[in-house]
């Protein structure tokens, strides 16, 4: 049985643009891929697929690149969605 977990995913700059929210609570395996976690935040929002490459992909306030890097999440982590910021 896989054992699900309730994290919170935080949208920021286009990310939020492109959601049209800030944040929202999904429900995810606990242990979960990166890829496969992304892949399901962009399952929800279709539209991330265009910043799909750019994006700083945070866990717990820790980068982590979009591969097969094994997640242990627990409920109430924060997983951020970052695009690059622009500006001098």
């Amino acid at each position: 049985m896989v054992v699900q977990c309730q994290v919170e995913v935080l949208y920021f700059a286009k990310s939020a643009e492109i959601t049209g929210i800030r944040s929202e609570t999904i429900s995810v395996p606990q242990e979960i891929r990166a890829l496969q976690l992304w892949n399901e935040i962009e399952a929800r929002h279709p539209g991330l697929a265009d910043v799909r490459n750019q994006v700083i992909f945070a866990v717990r306030q820790e980068y982590v690149e979009l591969g097969d890097q094994l997640l242990q999440l627990q409920s109430g982590d924060e997983i951020a969605i970052i695009p690059p910021i622009s500006g001098g």
